[in-house]
């Protein structure tokens, strides 16, 4: 009996060691987009680029007068290209930690087998 669950065992670590590339590029992947999808979309939300352009000539705080107005201008106007880069890295950086998805098992493979000598 023991040596049939020590079977099972074995074949089960072989296939799953076999089938993770083929989930790494395909399951794996799929789940790491849509959470870099939704990282974006946190981002897009909290941040909300398009809202402080949306209202531009909105004055803030109920100050009607020239001065109010020029300072609300100005003041989203600054506030929303600061947010807008802002989104503009955060997708930058989501980019590059799914790069780094996509290719962390080759550089795992060249790591491997330049260490065992035969690169």
């Amino acid at each position: 009996m023991w040596i049939a669950i020590i079977q099972k065992l074995i074949i089960d670590f072989l296939l799953d060691f076999l089938y993770f590339p083929v989930w790494w590029f395909t399951k794996g992947l799929q789940q790491i987009l849509i959470f870099s999808y939704n990282l974006v979309g946190q981002a897009n939300l909290r941040l909300a680029p398009l809202l402080w352009f949306k209202n531009l000539f909105v004055p803030m705080f109920g100050q009607y007068d020239l001065q109010g107005r020029i300072m609300s201008f100005f003041m989203r106007l600054v506030n929303g290209v600061v947010r807008g880069f802002l989104v503009i890295g955060w997708i930058w950086i989501v980019g590059v930690f799914v790069l780094f998805w996509i290719s962390f098992p080759s550089v795992l493979l060249v790591v491997f087998i330049s260490s065992i000598g035969l690169l």
